[in-house]
């Protein structure tokens, strides 16, 4: 599970209602046209946090029958319900998932005791595979090298997500646990965290960017740093460009440009303005 593996976006209609043909389109482009190495399913890019428990197993079970064997299949199922947690692990370990990830319990201030009971819980019930998702500056958790080394006294705890800007704290992990999976979360950053080590990364632009995040991991890894840094500064260029313009939106308008059923996000997200659709298009053609 190693590479290029795209955050997948979900497409939902006017209403907010899933678009299960636009989720299969999406996940064809990933797939086809990206080619990427991996899927991430429901997580923050896929707006998870804001779906039901029944519309978060629909979205498993479509991406399982849309890819069946094509990639490796990652099953977010962090929530601040445990029960609900442990619920999604197991039915999509039932389904043939390759790995679970889970976000790490937020809004209440959850000791580090109360973390580490919610991943052996979920993990242990199952017979899978975790990768801890680390995003500090959404969940406002924050974890040291000890608290990562306690997580992963659990053999089944096999990597983290690591989406912060601690690169001392990334180098430190590297170092100390050589057989984990890490994998980079900011697509602004990849090529300082491929430098580090990393075996992949998991990003949100990856649906529309994913060629471009493959080339900065390959090239990074065989020591081309110079040539590596010029596709990481189109890279960002791009992303500054979806950040200021809205970025689940804007990433599913260039889909449309690019013929897939993309959707609109849920409420209480916004809508994009007829200004920022053709700003979408317009990126579109100079990007993609």
């Amino acid at each position: 599970m190693k590479g290029v593996i795209t955050a997948l976006m979900v497409s939902y209609d006017r209403e907010g209602n899933l678009n299960e043909k636009g989720l299969r389109e999406i996940i064809r482009y990933n797939l086809d046209v990206c080619k990427v190495d991996g899927l991430y399913v429901n997580g923050s890019t896929g707006e998870n946090f804001m779906i039901s428990t029944e519309e978060k197993k629909d979205i498993f079970r479509i991406t399982k029958d849309e890819v069946k064997d094509q990639v490796p299949l990652i099953a977010q199922v962090g929530s601040v319900n445990l029960k609900e947690a442990i619920d999604l692990a197991k039915y999509a370990t039932n389904l043939g998932y390759d790995a679970l990830s889970a976000v790490t319990p937020f809004y209440y201030k959850f000791n580090f005791n109360e973390i580490k009971h919610y991943y052996n819980s979920i993990i242990n019930a199952v017979e899978n595979k975790m990768i801890i998702y680390s995003i500090p500056f959404l969940t406002g958790v924050d974890m040291s090298l000890d608290q990562f080394t306690e997580l992963f006294e659990n053999e089944k705890i096999i990597g983290v997500k690591f989406t912060a800007g601690d690169f001392y704290l990334l180098e430190r992990m590297r170092k100390t646990f050589p057989e984990k999976l890490i994998y980079a979360g900011f697509d602004e950053m990849l090529l300082p965290a491929t430098v580090l080590g990393i075996d992949g990364a998991i990003g949100s632009t990856f649906n529309v960017n994913g060629h471009r995040a493959r080339k900065i991991l390959e090239l990074g890894k065989q020591g081309k740093i110079e040539e590596a840094r010029e596709i990481q500064h189109v890279t960002n260029d791009l992303i500054t460009e979806i950040l200021n313009n809205g970025l689940y939106q804007t990433i599913k308008e260039m889909l449309k440009e690019k013929g897939v059923d993309a959707g609109y996000c849920r409420a209480p997200m916004e809508k994009l303005s007829e200004d920022k659709v053709a700003t979408a298009r317009e990126l579109t053609k100079t990007y993609l």
